[in-house]
């Protein structure tokens, strides 16, 4: 029998798992559309729970990284993916309830996907924020349940030293993805501020902007370095015949 070719993984490429389609719902009363994307024939050593972009900007559970995470890491990295919709936020995937609260009362959906991995018993939780999502991360993700966190293009906007301070004293991993071109926050500016979590780790991204367009491979492989370094570097190409 013939093996069949290689799948050389492109911008649009989506590799096999098992995805299933969620509702979160808030302590405060509201229903978060989610997806789940799991290894298709083995168990996740670690959890990607994905908190996007600002979505009075079009961001979404769907933003591009994002979505190139679920359709690849369960199947080259044996990652699990938790995206979902923060409150009036719609995608492809739908809209949730409620309106966009400047992150105040977002607080409710961060604590609802992190409820839902604890309870489903989701293996080894890290967050994922980018941009806005990296705010709500450091606001209100530091939770017993998280290993840790990695933020994406972090604009500090929302964020305060008093949200610091916890990360900081939980000793949890941080670390931050800067692009050396970023709109808000740049890597020199970056090391300064993250300076008070003594182990956060500030990575610059030569020649990348706040987007990180035409850097996604970058990214994916900073993530499965700290998440399943035994899957790192992450191959540009899938063979259907592999386990």
């Amino acid at each position: 029998m013939v093996n069949p070719e290689p799948i050389q993984i492109r911008g649009t490429t989506v590799l096999p798992s098992r995805r299933q389609a969620l509702v979160l719902s808030t302590a405060d009363g509201h229903e978060l559309v989610a997806e789940l994307a799991l290894p298709a024939q083995r168990a996740a050593v670690a959890t990607l729970i994905c908190v996007h972009p600002l979505p009075t900007q079009g961001g979404m559970m769907d933003s591009h990284l994002f979505r190139k995470a679920a359709n690849r890491l369960p199947a080259l990295a044996d990652l699990a993916v938790l995206r979902f919709n923060t409150r009036g936020t719609e995608s492809e995937q739908g809209r949730s309830s409620g309106t966009f609260s400047e992150a105040i009362e977002e607080r409710f959906d961060v604590a609802a996907a992190i409820e839902y991995a604890e309870f489903s018993e989701l293996a080894e939780p890290w967050l994922v924020g980018w941009s806005f999502g990296t705010d709500l991360t450091l606001k209100y993700g530091c939770d017993p349940v998280i290993r840790g966190a990695i933020l994406i293009s972090p604009p500090l906007r929302y964020t305060t030293p008093a949200d610091l301070t916890p990360w900081a004293e939980s000793g949890k991993p941080v670390i931050a993805l800067v692009p050396e071109f970023d709109d808000y926050l740049r890597p020199e500016a970056a090391g300064e501020r993250f300076a008070m979590i003594p182990q956060a780790e500030v990575v610059a991204v030569a020649g990348a902007k706040h987007l990180f367009v035409g850097h996604t491979e970058r990214v994916l492989d900073e993530i499965v370095a700290r998440l399943n370094p035994a899957a790192f570097p992450l191959p540009s190409s899938y063979s259907p015949a592999q386990p």
